[in-house]
């Protein structure tokens, strides 16, 4: 039975053949029609690829021709990206410490160019981009940081400045707002970060009720683009100062005063003297006229001549008279050479004043100490001569004064004498 079996196959199958071959005859012949070439292109390659810092990027890309003819290359890619250029495997591996070293950033959009080519001919060729992403899960908290301490001790007068700085966490901070604990004027406002905040202290800010400091608190809030904030302070303690731009106004405007005061002094000093000088002259001249004709009458009497001998015993009568004439016409200027000592005691005292409250610097330490000395010196002087008229009206000049005043004829005059 099974011996037939295999006979019926064989006779069926040469039947098949048979007919096959006969319609096969019959067909007209067509020559092979070529299959047209299609365009390279990348199958599988997704334009956007988000990776966490802690895994591993491993991705085939695929081409619709055969890979061994092809090879894969990029441009611009990030740190520790590679492509296989065999078989188009890209692969990553974002270490942990790129990060740290700032070498790659969180959320920043890295654009990476990506080609294949055909290895015999140059133009079959497909270039094309893809964007990386990187993120993590960690929460890293933004941070506000200054470039100062956060104490700081200032005096008035002074300007504080220093740079706000932002560590950023997960997002950077894109913002920042400012407050003070007391209003302040004449500040720079800071608003984003690296940017400088400075502020001129001015004079007069710490009152007298709060002692000798005043205390301000500046508070820099930072946020990010999701409104996670950080908070940093700056505690400002201001100590009371001296305004030195007024002092110095002050001290000077004494300064002149007390100069002008002098000058005025020196020229009722030359008055004085003048008024003495001539008193003096006229008292010498009576005085020698009388002792001329006292001495003129000695030598007559010895004369052997009558008539001249009656004359010199007239003569000494008239020396004699001279004396209440020297006194009715000239008397003795006690009171004006008293004051003149005296005004010219207060301009030497002034003087050494002056001279000896000059400012040294800008800044001198003891200016109220020295504007307030001349202040009470000027006032004791002008009470001392307060009869001394000192608002007389003068055509010299202050060199003709002081050369008038430190003349040598003038200091042998008022010197002391023992």
């Amino acid at each position: 039975m099974r011996t037939r079996r295999i006979v019926f196959l064989t006779i069926l199958i040469v039947s098949s053949m048979q007919v096959f071959s006969q319609v096969n005859d019959t067909l007209p012949w067509k020559p092979p029609v070529a299959v047209p070439d299609t365009p390279l292109r990348i199958k599988n390659l997704n334009p956007f690829i988000t990776l966490h810092v802690d895994s591993v990027l491993s991705y085939k890309l695929l081409i619709n021709k055969d890979e061994s003819k092809y090879y894969w290359f990029l441009k611009n890619s990030p740190l520790g990206l590679k492509i296989n250029k065999d078989n188009g495997v890209l692969s990553f591996k974002p270490d942990r410490s790129y990060f740290l070293s700032g070498k790659l950033k969180y959320d920043v959009e890295y654009s990476v160019k990506l080609g294949v080519q055909s290895l015999s001919d140059p133009n079959d060729r497909v270039d094309t981009s893809f964007t990386l992403i990187f993120y993590n899960t960690e929460v890293l908290q933004p941070k506000i940081k200054f470039t100062v301490s956060n104490t700081l001790y200032v005096d008035e007068g002074q300007t504080v400045s220093f740079d706000v700085l932002c560590e950023s966490g997960n997002f950077p901070i894109e913002s920042i707002l400012f407050s003070s604990s007391v209003p302040i004027y004449n500040y720079k406002l800071v608003k984003h970060c690296d940017e400088q905040f400075s502020w001129a202290v001015p004079y007069d800010f710490v009152n007298e009720a709060e002692g000798k400091q005043r205390t301000v608190l500046l508070t820099f809030i930072g946020s990010t683009r999701l409104q996670v904030r950080d908070t940093g302070t700056v505690k400002i303690v201001v100590n009371d100062a001296l305004n030195y731009p007024r002092a110095i106004q002050e001290h000077r405007a004494v300064d002149s005063t007390i100069r002008d005061y002098v000058l005025r002094l020196q020229f009722v000093f030359f008055q004085l003297d003048r008024k003495v000088k001539r008193t003096k002259g006229a008292r010498t001249g009576f005085d020698l006229t009388a002792a001329s004709s006292a001495l003129t009458g000695t030598i007559l009497n010895t004369s052997s001549n009558k008539s001249s001998q009656n004359t010199g015993k007239v003569l000494p009568s008239v020396g004699v008279a001279l004396t209440p004439i020297k006194e009715a016409t000239s008397p003795n200027k006690s009171v004006e050479q008293n004051q003149a000592t005296i005004i010219r005691a207060a301009i030497k005292r002034l003087m050494y004043m002056r001279n000896d409250n000059m400012l040294i610097g800008e800044k001198d330490p003891d200016i109220a100490k020295k504007t307030n000395k001349l202040r009470e010196e000027l006032k004791q002087v002008q009470v001392q001569l307060v009869d001394v008229p000192t608002e007389m009206a003068t055509t010299m000049s202050e060199k003709e004064l002081n050369n008038y005043f430190n003349s040598p004829k003038v200091n042998r005059k008022y010197r002391l004498k023992r």
